[in-house]
């Protein structure tokens, strides 16, 4: 492969990666904790329709980290093959 379809590839996995990261930690500080915390001491309980309106929303977010970590996971493998594989010998 010529050296600037190495150097395009390359800069096309750190962007991709680069947003993805980004992607991961929005979508990771947006998921609601599983911990019932203070609510379970005071007895407060939920409906049936907010307890099922919360999974579907928690599991679309769970479905989203996991898409985007392991697009992060094959970005930075491709990105570290095209420069281990890039060295010159002098």
């Amino acid at each position: 492969m010529p050296y600037g379809l190495y150097n395009f590839l390359s800069i096309l996995c750190l962007v991709l990666s680069l947003i993805a990261s980004i992607f991961v930690i929005i979508v990771v500080i947006m998921q609601p904790s599983n911990s019932s915390g203070v609510s379970a001491i005071s007895g407060s309980s939920e409906t049936f329709y907010g307890k099922n309106k919360s999974k579907t929303l928690e599991s679309k977010m769970r479905k989203l980290t996991i898409i985007a970590i392991a697009v992060l996971a094959v970005c930075m493998i491709v990105f570290f093959i095209l420069n281990s594989n890039l060295v010159v010998v002098k």
